[in-house]
């Protein structure tokens, strides 16, 4: 069996869903506007300085741009043919979130309605967060309302320590995420209280319970750290990772995948942090892959950092990273390896909100003896799940075309 190393840049997204207007996100372009902020001279308000992304321009992502939106964002033209597959993926899933995009990549489109918390205030019921409470033993919460992560634990980290109410916050997704002190309140008893808390919201159809810890003090701030952790509701159905284990495969998901798919499906979790270290862990898993394993990556700050935190600069400069990154990925793909490269979202830095964005997403694989070339607008993420399928000699899946 083949290898394959699938990368998402979360929330890269390329602008033009048909639908975007539907979530209030029409005209947003996560890479496009990225790029043209970029180019704007600093007396405009700019970076003065244009994207530089070579090698992801090399693979194609300026054309992704192209067929998404009609134009190529500034500093992605590219004089030569692309040298990978490349395209756009249009997902048909009901949400915009992190969940919806995986699975669907992954062959299990979601065409029900998840459950939202869509009160700006006093977003969860009492009732839920009486009964979570009771159980966990703490003295009540605070915040309960739409919020940036960052800025609700800034602003609400000092009475959490003072009182030891837990933080809970929402957003246009469905999602409860619940940040605590790691010393104050312990790392222990706040994942204690988001496995309570993802029974509890079951019957609400809640995509995901996140576990915030944060460290810091009045004096100095206060800052999340990577001990995140995801509770999410199990696939409804069996994806590419469950066909692909279950014929003697291995899937490695590095940084968040596992908790995207609530373990199902994955052979071996691997945790990571920030985007080196992530591709640090991609390629030593790689390395040490045999046949018939998919090393499945989510470089989650390009979401989590920049996106969320509307931060356009710190995107651009974590865009130009990862793309000095590439070239060793590139070096470590043997033959009968493939490189797949995409997203799950988008999450448009300089849009309104704090939300991610419905957008089109590029799609890019590459590999020896692989051929280039366009492969158009595809009408679903599950095309990618599909495509993996008959790249793995597996059977086909139920949903999508292969465009391998």
């Amino acid at each position: 069996m083949k290898r394959t190393i699938w990368l998402v840049l979360d929330s890269l997204g390329v602008g033009g869903a048909p639908d975007a207007a539907r979530f209030g996100d029409e005209g947003a372009d996560t890479l496009g506007h990225i790029a043209e902020w970029c180019a704007r001279p600093q007396a405009s308000g700019g970076r003065g300085r244009p994207l530089a992304l070579p090698h992801l321009t090399a693979l194609g992502l300026g054309q992704c741009a192209r067929l998404s939106t009609g134009r190529t964002p500034p500093g992605l033209s590219c004089s030569e043919p692309p040298m990978a597959l490349y395209g756009v993926g249009r997902e048909r899933s009901t949400g915009k979130d992190t969940i919806s995009g995986h699975w669907e990549m992954a062959g299990l489109p979601v065409d029900f309605e998840w459950g939202y918390f869509t009160a700006p205030e006093d977003s969860m019921p009492a009732d839920l967060l009486a009964a979570l409470a009771a159980e966990c033993g703490v003295p009540g919460f605070l915040g309960n309302r739409h919020a940036s992560g960052t800025q609700i634990i800034e602003e609400l980290g000092g009475a959490h320590v003072a009182s030891g109410k837990p933080i809970v916050y929402t957003s246009a997704d469905s999602v409860l995420q619940i940040a605590a002190h790691e010393q104050h309140f312990g790392l222990d008893r706040l994942y204690a209280l988001c496995a309570a808390a993802r029974r509890l919201v079951d019957p609400l159809h809640i995509g995901r319970v996140i576990a915030r810890p944060f460290l810091g003090d009045d004096q100095s701030g206060y800052a999340r750290t990577p001990h995140r952790r995801d509770y999410a509701v199990p696939p409804s159905a069996p994806t590419l990772l469950d066909h692909l284990v279950n014929a003697g495969g291995t899937v490695l998901g590095i940084g968040k995948i596992s908790d995207i798919f609530a373990g199902r499906g994955v052979s071996r979790a691997i945790k990571a942090h920030g985007i080196g270290g992530l591709v640090d862990a991609t390629l030593a898993a790689h390395a040490d892959a045999g046949p018939g394993t998919l090393v499945y990556t989510n470089l989650v700050d390009f979401d989590q950092e920049y996106g969320h935190r509307r931060d356009i600069a710190g995107y651009a400069a974590a865009l130009e990273d990862f793309d000095a990154m590439l070239p060793r990925i590139l070096a470590a793909l043997m033959p009968g390896d493939l490189l797949l490269l995409t997203a799950d979202h988008g999450n448009d830095p300089s849009w309104r909100g704090s939300d991610h964005t419905r957008e089109q997403v590029p799609i890019m694989a590459t590999g020896r003896g692989l051929p280039t070339g366009s492969i158009g607008v595809r009408e679903g993420f599950a095309d990618m799940g599909q495509s993996l399928a008959r790249w793995f000699g597996l059977d086909p899946l139920p949903q999508g075309r292969s465009f391998l």
